[in-house]
């Protein structure tokens, strides 16, 4: 009597295990990268955060969550989360409003239009170096072109980046124009994928203007400004270059955030605390998982898929 072949000889489970090994050979080279940029510096991160370092940053002992402890009884930390989190309101609401407001207007049959959407899509164009050069010379207290507009109605000098009564306000208005050509495209692009069926039935039922934007417009480009709000919450959370050029954390640290916080602890000034910045660093790294969190949660369910 012939016996039935054992099931791991099966030509259907010898296909399967095929396609299984192929697959692994392609995900390889990307899990390799992955382990080398991501998992170990993710392990070193919190490996450091445990333990005391030397004057050189080597570790020399371990110390728990001793790190940890110090900065949730710090009252300078709290500062600096709770400038970290007025830099990010401050970028990304008018970021992305200010886009939505300047494609909404750009749809408009308007004479020039063309030159209008390259016009607002140029900052996207320049990196933040140059681009934090650039209003660092808007800023200049004494030949700034803002302090000079501000002279010519009869107003006295505003030290934009030295009072810090300005000073966030300032970097976060930097910020909001390097950005603002990234955020015009992406929404431009979506207003481009609306079928224009749609918009032709709202038109034919009286829509327009301001109505046909609120009913039509807004509602299918919700994916795209989840998008740019979730982009820019974590962009804004790891803004560190304008931060570094126009004010270096000053006056008086109103324009801190947390990233130049790690900054200073592990780099600035000859510091090489490498354990309390690590730790701030783990801090950065929850703080932008749990907005992102939350985002998903709660603006993802009012985003129309079409």
């Amino acid at each position: 009597m012939p016996t039935a072949p054992h099931p791991a000889t099966l030509p259907g489970r010898r296909h399967r295990w095929g396609e299984h090994g192929l697959a692994w050979a392609f995900l390889l080279p990307s899990l390799a990268v992955f382990a080398v940029f991501i998992g170990y510096p993710l392990g070193r991160t919190l490996y450091l955060s445990a333990h005391a370092n030397d004057l050189f940053g080597a570790p020399s002992r371990f110390v728990g969550m001793k790190h940890y402890q110090q900065l949730l009884s710090s009252a300078d930390f709290g500062e600096t989360l709770l400038t970290t989190a007025l830099f990010t309101l401050f970028t990304v609401v008018p970021g992305v409003l200010g886009a939505l407001v300047v494609v909404l207007l750009l749809e408009n049959r308007i004479r020039g239009v063309r030159f209008m959407r390259s016009a607002f899509a140029l900052p996207f164009a320049f990196s933040v170096a140059s681009g934090s050069v650039v209003f660092a010379v808007f800023y200049n207290p004494a030949s700034g072109v803002l302090n000079g507009l501000l002279s010519q109605v009869g107003l006295g000098p505003v030290g934009w980046l030295t009072d810090s009564r300005y000073a966030l306000i300032s970097v976060a208005v930097t910020t909001v124009w390097m950005n603002l050509g990234y955020n015009v495209l992406v929404l431009s692009a979506g207003i481009g994928s609306i079928p224009t069926e749609i918009v032709e039935a709202a038109r034919l039922d009286g829509a327009s203007g301001l109505r046909l934007a609120r009913s039509i417009t807004v509602p299918m480009l919700g994916p795209n400004l989840f998008f740019l709000t979730v982009i820019s919450t974590v962009h804004a959370l790891q803004s560190f270059g304008q931060i570094h050029i126009l004010t270096k954390g000053g006056p008086d640290s109103s324009t801190k955030t947390l990233v130049y916080s790690v900054y200073e602890k592990a780099f600035a000034y000859g510091s090489s605390d490498f354990g309390m910045a690590s730790a701030q660093a783990v801090v950065l790294l929850v703080v932008v998982l749990a907005c992102t969190a939350v985002q998903f949660g709660v603006l993802e369910r009012k985003v129309h898929y079409a």
